[in-house]
């Protein structure tokens, strides 16, 4: 997959911290990130079942770090004022707020990238925006709330959305568009969101819009297998080129796949291993863009910490590194974020053989399942992976 970075936002506003109460009874607040404990971010997280390492505070500390410039926070927070003053939060929905399409967008190099072939609802360029906060990085996003708080937290949304959207009427507009992406087909949030503002729709005179928006390819490993447990399980043709890939870069030398041990020593490692092989298309050019994605990958592994499950390693063939990964680890699943390869030494087929090694360790550390994140590119069907869709949720109001 590749990362773009976001375009500038507009002028912030004064409302950057309010309040309002809902007919749930729950109160909504727009606080700063500054403003959330993290271990209170983090409680709630656990609790939510559909919630990946990109629901992690640490994740999106390490975003505003690197794009604080591209966008305006949104992040709201539901209380249950009956529960008492140092009760956790109900829910917490990180959001941010930005222009659909922004001047700076050519200069940046910058799309929020959806499939190709997905053909999604237009909004105007010039339309305010809410979107969920990191949307350009993060691959999945949801509500943090405990399954059963959910459609009282979204019903508690949607009410300060329709408070806010009233109150602009007679200024200038708060919102024109809430555009969430990232949404997986079976998260109850999204269900839970779509009936809030349907139960509202026509009312308001708002306009909502449920589309796929990409896919997330994933690989199914056999649970207690080794890698030719898995390999079995692929299509003739592709374990036999997985094979021979194999064999050809053991040929060369000992195959090795190693966890670094200092990811933010080895970061830039990885970053001329990404730029050889993406140049000007990768992540890091020299340019104002790529120098906030330098920033952001240095604050993700420093948030998250060598405890985290944030991983970077290396794919060598004898003392040469030909391959480098990102990616998340959790007890059931890795999380494929990034990747870079040796161009030059293509013969090995370094990005096969990473995957393998990835593939072999995973099960060897019991995880049921590799997940390419977004983007059907074909290399991730040749390991068996079925697309798990992600959807948008727009929701367009009139302007008056």
């Amino acid at each position: 997959m590749s990362l773009d970075t976001e375009p500038a936002s507009p002028e912030s506003r004064s409302d950057s911290r309010s309040s309002a109460g809902t007919p749930s009874g729950l109160t909504v607040e727009r606080r700063p990130l500054d403003a959330i404990d993290r271990s209170t971010w983090d409680r709630l997280a656990a609790a939510t079942p559909w919630a990946t390492p990109f629901s992690a505070w640490a994740f999106h500390r390490a975003w505003w770090d690197a794009y604080r410039e591209n966008a305006h926070e949104e992040t709201t927070v539901v209380l249950d004022p009956t529960a008492g003053p140092d009760a956790d939060p109900v829910g917490i929905i990180p959001l941010m707020h930005r222009h659909e399409v922004e001047p700076t967008d050519v200069e940046r190099h910058t799309t929020l990238r959806h499939g190709a072939e997905t053909a999604l609802t237009p909004v105007p360029p010039t339309a305010t925006a809410i979107f969920f906060g990191a949307s350009y990085h993060a691959d999945y996003a949801t509500i943090l709330a405990a399954p059963a708080d959910l459609p009282a937290v979204a019903d508690a949304l949607v009410a300060d959305l329709r408070r806010r959207a009233t109150v602009s009427r007679s200024g200038p507009a708060d919102w024109d568009a809430v555009d969430l992406r990232r949404l997986r087909c079976g998260d109850p949030a999204a269900d839970a969101l779509a009936a809030a503002f349907r139960r509202v729709e026509m009312d308001a005179g708002w306009t909502l819009n449920l589309e796929r928006e990409d896919v997330c390819p994933v690989a199914e490993m056999p649970v207690g297998g080794t890698i030719d447990d898995y390999l079995a399980t692929l299509d003739k043709k592709e374990r036999h080129e997985i094979r021979r890939k194999v064999r050809r870069a053991e040929a060369a030398g000992d195959v090795a796949l190693t966890e670094s041990a200092d990811p933010l020593a080895d970061l830039e490692a990885f970053i001329g291993l990404h730029q050889a092989r993406w140049g000007e298309d990768g992540l890091f050019p020299p340019t104002p863009g790529g120098d906030q994605s330098r920033v952001h990958f240095r604050r993700l592994f420093e948030l998250f910490g060598v405890d985290g499950p944030l991983r970077l390693s290396f794919l060598t063939v004898g003392d040469r590194r030909i391959a480098a990964g990102v990616h998340f680890e959790t007890p059931d699943r890795v999380y494929f974020y990034n990747a870079g390869v040796d161009p030059e030494a293509r013969e090995m087929s370094p990005g096969v053989v990473m995957v393998e090694r990835i593939a072999r360790r995973a099960m060897e550390r019991g995880q049921r399942s590799m997940d390419f994140l977004r983007g059907g590119e074909p290399y991730k069907y040749e390991w068996g992976a079925v697309d798990e869709p992600i959807q948008r949720l727009l929701v367009r109001r009139e302007v008056a």
